[in-house]
């Protein structure tokens, strides 16, 4: 308990008020002795960069249930599951590979708190194979992963916003079973209108 603790920079009283609260899982125990391993530093390190992020112990105490339990980490954060993008099931070495070193704690704290991320049985769960592909290839491209998310906070924000705007102009003028038949004519008036905004700040730089 103590080499945890130092590995991951708290006292030992914190660890211990850890375990009380059930934001780690319990040790493997061989008779008296406790071990623990690389997943309860890695819980520990994901706990401090939650913490850091302004999430509470109450928060957090939900998030590892969550986790311990296999529950999609979505579902928990009220995202819910997309009707139209497919979920992509990688092993936590898969989504390592994926962003060259770059999955660190404050990392998949970030994608957690989109929502982007969940969990069945032993493997991660991604919400959607288009963002998860795009996101890798930036990485890949050179953008460090955590400008990426940043830049997915915003763009999440907007897109609710747009997705509000939808909803409300069809409400005022059709029945709300309307909305499914008729959701693919905002996909297509968003795409195109970024294309074009695209254009017009490609032509501003040239």
């Amino acid at each position: 308990m103590e080499e945890l603790a130092r590995l991951a920079g708290i006292t030992v009283r914190t660890l211990r008020f850890y375990r009380e609260r059930k934001l780690i899982p319990p040790p493997r125990r061989e008779g008296r002795i406790a071990w623990y391993d690389e997943h309860h530093l890695a819980r520990l390190r994901t706990i401090s960069a939650l913490l850091e992020r302004g999430h509470t112990l109450n928060g957090i105490a939900e998030l590892a249930e969550a986790l311990d339990q296999g529950r999609d980490v979505a579902d928990l954060l009220g995202v819910g599951t997309p009707t139209e993008e497919e979920p992509v099931h990688l092993t936590p070495e898969e989504l390592a590979a994926r962003f060259e070193g770059q999955v660190t704690p404050e990392n998949l704290a970030a994608a957690m708190e989109l929502g982007y991320l969940g969990t069945d049985g032993d493997e991660i769960v991604h919400i959607s194979r288009r963002l998860l592909d795009v996101s890798s290839t930036l990485v890949r491209e050179g953008i460090p992963l955590a400008e990426v998310l940043g830049a997915a906070k915003r763009v999440r924000e907007h897109a609710d916003a747009l997705a509000e705007l939808f909803r409300d102009l069809i409400l005022r003028h059709a029945p709300e079973e309307d909305l499914h038949r008729l959701r693919p004519l905002a996909r297509s008036v968003v795409e195109a209108e970024l294309s074009l905004a695209l254009d017009r700040r490609l032509s501003k730089r040239g």
